[in-house]
């Protein structure tokens, strides 16, 4: 990348944008790990070079449709036709036009036609000028697609969001739901955390004043209650940027996860497992519950793994698994950083059975690879990589992973499967296919969930929308394998 040699006192910003989003483009990496490799590689930047850069990749990412709907107003060339640096460039200055307030239109126009210039199409740096000039003089007087005469159309351009989606998702969700979810995933959300239970009251106070003191201000997420209790103490920080820079990060006092994602844990009853084992054990020592063992098998980047870890309260072991030795240093940085001495990370592929293990698990957590719907806020580029077709392509991942790691569950076990994704075929009609295929039934979650989370939901399912409980769109089924199965080394 161009930008990328420069100094600290000569780094453009712009410049630096225009090589993620062109990366990004070639589609080899998601936008959101090119900019956060970016922004780890280029720490010294000041926090409002990194704002600037992080909102324009982002913004510029997850407005595209829209941006190249409004752009073809004032082109005479289509923006699929246009060099692939010219229609990158016209999309950062449209989007610093419509977007930014701070920026200046002259300043977004000028310096797009300086890009242009300095990358070598000086020969088109008038076609640039003369498109943004256009937008910035008839921006407050665009023409949208008609919402009565082409809803699929309006929605899909007012929230950037490929047509196919908005049409499924009305089908499924309703016009109304659809429009709150298309909305809720252009929207900046807070950063969730989940403080460690290991922190004193005293000390948890002191760190959620030190977060206020950041500017950062914690708030309970109303997924887990008003008032968190000791044990769910769950909090939105509003205004959070860079996380490694956060007060108690390095020393573990917190992980980042979505709350979700922790709901999904939360209903497995792990927690509840190890007490109920303690109190058939009488009132001994917690060595009383060391043989519970929890197996997630695809566990990257360890968040669900590391919360069951915590779960058991020091008993125990958790296994995470995932496929590549990446994604494991990622889990065990993560463990060792939130200090769990009861998990464990290695290399597998869920695909292969581990005769190893069979029926020893007391929870399996298989929150699969997924068509990744659920988290549009957050990758944006995933609305544009994903298609009708790779969606029966990932569902059949899933069954060929959920026939292997079931047989890992003991009898009257839980096996917990979830997605983040909003994809009927991944999700309820996935639930529906495992409980007919195999000798499990539906359990209901263990967690207190609102009323929206169940409402229209097959029994021991859960699902999440964007807009409704401050998540990200999730599914999670819950299931407990027959006590009365007789082993069958065969199936």
């Amino acid at each position: 990348m161009d930008a990328r040699n420069g100094s600290p006192k000569t780094m453009d910003m712009r410049a630096l944008a225009l090589d993620l989003l062109l990366e990004a483009e070639r589609g080899t990496e998601y936008e959101n790990t090119l900019l956060k490799n970016t922004l780890d590689k280029y720490d010294y930047l000041n926090g409002r070079d990194k704002a600037f850069l992080k909102r324009l990749v982002d913004g510029v990412t997850e407005r595209q449709l829209q941006l190249d709907y409004i752009l073809e107003q004032f082109s005479s060339l289509p923006v699929r036709k246009m060099k692939p640096l010219i229609r990158c460039v016209l999309r950062m200055g449209a989007y610093q036009i419509l977007f930014m307030d701070g920026v200046p239109d002259s300043a977004a126009c000028n310096e797009a036609v300086k890009l242009a210039k300095k990358r070598r199409f000086a020969q088109l740096s008038g076609f640039v000028n003369g498109v943004l000039r256009k937008l910035c003089s008839q921006k407050n007087a665009l023409a949208w697609p008609d919402r009565e005469k082409e809803p699929v159309r309006f929605l899909s351009v007012r929230y950037s969001m490929p047509e196919w989606i908005v049409r499924r998702w009305m089908e499924e969700y309703g016009a109304e739901k659809t429009e709150v979810m298309l909305k809720a995933l252009l929207e900046k959300r807070p950063l969730t955390i989940r403080l460690s239970e290991r922190l004193s009251e005293k000390e948890r106070e002191s760190l959620l004043q030190a977060f206020r003191e950041q500017g950062c201000n914690p708030v309970p997420h109303p997924l887990f209650g008003v008032e968190p209790s000791e044990e769910r103490p769950v909090y939105m920080l509003e205004g959070a940027e860079g996380v490694a820079s956060l007060p108690g990060f390095a020393e573990g006092a917190f992980a980042v996860q979505d709350a979700a994602s922790m709901m999904a844990v939360e209903c497995a009853g792990i927690r509840e497992l190890v007490r109920h084992r303690r109190q058939e054990a009488g009132t001994g020592p917690a060595e009383a519950a060391e043989d519970l063992f929890v197996l997630d098998v695809c566990a990257a980047p360890g968040g669900k793994a590391c919360q069951a870890a915590e779960l058991l309260e020091g008993t125990g072991m958790v296994l995470a698994r995932d496929l590549t030795e990446g994604k494991i240093a990622y889990i065990r940085d993560n463990a060792a950083r939130l200090r769990l001495s009861n998990l464990h990370a290695q290399v597998w592929d869920a695909r292969e059975l581990d005769e190893t293990i069979l029926e020893r698990a007391d929870v399996v957590l298989a929150d699969l690879p997924c068509s990744g719907l659920g988290v549009m806020g957050r990758k944006a580029d995933i609305r544009y990589r994903v298609s009708p077709e790779s969606l029966s392509g990932v569902a059949a991942l899933q069954r060929e992973i959920l026939s292997t790691v079931w047989k890992y569950v003991k009898p009257g076990g839980l096996l917990l499967y979830s997605t983040c994704t909003l994809n009927r075929e991944e999700n309820e009609n996935m639930a529906a296919w495992f409980w007919q295929q195999f000798p499990f039934v539906p359990k209901e979650p263990a967690a207190s969930l609102p009323a929206s989370c169940r409402e229209g939901e097959p029994e021991g399912c859960v699902r999440f929308l964007p807009g409704e409980n401050g998540t990200d769109g999730f599914f999670i089924a819950c299931f407990r394998r027959k006590q009365e199965e007789i082993h069958n080394r065969k199936e």
